[in-house]
């Protein structure tokens, strides 16, 4: 299994701030949830999950539900 294949990233004011990477897609769902209820507060904050092997969005906030719930 890739070890680096979900990367999230949390970005404020259009900088990364922070980002990590997990090789199974539920632990990157639940940090992505994670993420967003302890920084989602943050001015300008945006949160991205991808799948670095498809080449997908899977999630990002704010923005249009990309199938994970808000």
């Amino acid at each position: 299994m890739d070890d680096q294949r979900y990367h999230l990233t949390l970005s404020a004011g259009g900088q990364p701030v922070m980002h990590g990477w997990w090789a199974a897609r539920t632990t990157a769902e639940r940090k992505f949830r994670s993420w967003k209820d302890e920084h989602g507060a943050v001015a300008g904050a945006r949160i991205v999950l991808a799948d670095e092997q498809e080449h997908l969005v899977l999630a990002s906030w704010p923005a249009a539900s990309t199938g994970l719930p808000d």
